[in-house]
């Protein structure tokens, strides 16, 4: 028989797909009806993301193996068919992703979404490429759902137009196409050697290869890797970063902190897979942890070196990646569950920052009426555009400066790690993980280096965010009390009290997420769950591990 659970890895691809056409039929006077359909959608996405994070965890009852939900489209049963697949990893990073959405579509919808086209279509489709590329269960969707993600991404990221932004929107543009070009090539190869891409499929075949078979399919890969290394933002493949991501239209560069994390998914998803055949170029430690290095080494030098609040944002965000990759580069899985950590952490933290980061700048007397000039050059080339000069001043929050330096300093803290936030929690747990096999099996040098890293690169952080927060609150004669509205303020105000809830209900996030550590750790389950599966519409249990 059908369960009501049966049906739900494919409605956070489905419903953004499906409300996006439906936002695009409105016209633009239907604002307000775009504006409820758009949040109902977020709301529904985060639902159904919760739903799947307890069914994968065993929390709510279901006859998924070992809490893998496997959907098959059109019932066509994998490797031959499109499959859709929910478990610990990809629920996580659902309901990250929709939370993030819903915090930067609220303060978008405050004057952001107003100037320029096709805003809240494009939103839309932004997830339900994140959304699919956390789900799909092939290489080939995988970059499907790249592509979505990405052509929506190119519209977001001129959205409100203007010479920087163009010029850094075209870098982002031609790099992204460069990246999705070898991700293409990687996959024919792969392809043509194995005969499949279904990741699960993949993985066993992958076990057999040998001679020159073998030496392509390393090759492949090799490719696929350094597309994957190129949108996780690895050293050197992230000049277009810092630049691209500080002059996006805040909320969207809010949403865009989590863009980077879609390629260190894939390198973790792939690799894990390819684990017990040995994972091969980018996917194994020899390459992941040397390029994490690098990238947290440009990373901390940018941020010390950036002149603006926005650049040093955008190397905070290079900072992560190249954290993540060292500590996924690790041997083993006792630094995977602390760096999923850090990972949420770090992305509540930096989307705050960036939609944080504009308010501060109306505090300066260069930066108060940027919107506005955004709204009247939108306005100037759409006569039909309906007034809204009256909205760019809201009603002023008490105390607005005193809300915009705590938040500032709550960022702060949650980036460079030091307590008492979820940061701290995060840094110390992989600095405890690298502590504890120090003086266990080689490579011992590699754990020091990680500490080092970590250490080194959170004192960078503490001076630059420090230089600049003292900059933007203390040292500046010119600055005035900004009017801010309550819909700004409270999308940064929640994923800073998203960031308060992980350091509270640390310990059992952290069990969650060392689960899931264990979980990609094995393998096996994932592959048994997809390859077995044969039906969607009924459960068949003789036919299940």
């Amino acid at each position: 028989m059908n369960h009501w659970y049966h049906h739900l890895p494919i409605l956070p691809v489905a419903l953004p797909m499906l409300m996006g056409a439906v936002l695009l039929l409105l016209g633009d006077s239907r604002r307000r009806s775009k504006l409820v359909l758009a949040g109902l959608s977020i709301v529904i996405q985060i639902a159904c993301a919760l739903a799947l994070v307890l069914l994968t965890a065993g929390y709510l009852p279901s006859t998924w193996p070992e809490g893998v939900g496997v959907y098959l489209l059109g019932d066509w049963p994998a490797p031959f068919g499109i499959v859709v697949v929910a478990d610990r990893l990809s629920a996580s990073l659902l309901l990250l992703t929709s939370l993030l959405a819903l915090a930067t579509w609220t303060y978008a919808s405050a004057r952001w979404e107003k100037v320029g086209v096709h805003f809240q279509p494009l939103f839309q489709f932004l997830l339900m490429g994140l959304n699919g590329a956390f789900l799909t269960g092939d290489l080939f969707n995988l970059f499907v759902f790249f592509e979505v993600l990405l052509s929506a991404s190119y519209g977001l990221m001129l959205h409100g137009s203007g010479q920087a932004r163009v010029a850094a929107g075209l870098h982002y543009v031609v790099v992204n196409l460069v990246a999705s070009l070898l991700l293409l090539i990687a996959l024919g190869l792969l392809y043509g050697v194995t005969g499949t891409l279904n990741m699960a499929d993949l993985a066993v075949r992958a076990g057999v290869l040998d001679g020159p078979q073998r030496a392509l399919y390393e090759t492949a890969v090799a490719i696929l890797g350094i597309a994957f290394l190129i949108k996780a933002a690895a050293w050197p493949l992230n000049f277009w970063l810092p630049a691209a991501y500080a002059n996006a239209c805040p909320p969207v560069a809010g949403l865009f902190a989590i863009m980077t994390k879609v390629g260190i998914y894939a390198l973790l998803r792939i690799g894990s897979l390819l684990l017990p055949s040995g994972a091969p170029a980018a996917f194994g430690g020899d390459w992941m942890f040397p390029v994490g290095l690098a990238t947290l080494l440009f990373g901390t030098l940018g941020l010390l070196a950036a002149p603006q609040a926005e650049r040093q944002a955008g190397y905070c965000i290079i900072l992560s990646s190249g954290t993540l990759l060292a500590a996924l580069g690790m041997p083993g899985v006792t630094m995977t569950g602390p760096a999923l950590f850090y990972m949420i952490s770090s992305v509540l933290a930096l989307g705050a920052l960036f939609m944080l980061l504009e308010m501060i700048e109306r505090t300066q007397s260069f930066g108060s009426d940027l919107l506005a000039i955004s709204q009247e050059a939108f306005e100037l080339d759409d006569p039909a555009s309906p007034d809204t000069s009256d909205d760019v001043v809201g009603v002023a929050i008490p105390a607005a400066m005193a809300f915009l330096g705590l938040s500032f300093v709550a960022c702060a803290l949650l980036i460079v790690g030091l307590p008492p936030l979820s940061g701290f929690m995060a840094k110390f747990a992989l600095l405890s993980a690298a502590l504890n096999t120090a003086g266990s099996a080689p490579p011992e040098l590699a754990n020091w280096l990680m500490v080092g890293a970590l250490l080194v690169s959170g004192l960078a952080g503490i001076i630059a965010l420090g230089r600049t927060g003292i900059r933007l609150f203390w040292s500046n004669d010119a600055s005035s009390t900004p009017r801010l509205r309550l819909v700004e303020a409270a999308p940064v105000g929640s994923l800073l009290a998203g960031c308060v809830a992980l350091t509270l209900w640390a310990g059992p996030v952290m069990s969650y997420l060392d689960d899931t550590a264990h979980y990609l750790g094995t393998p096996a389950s994932y592959i048994n769950a997809v390859l077995t599966r044969t039906t969607t519409r009924t459960e068949e249990p003789g036919a299940l591990p």
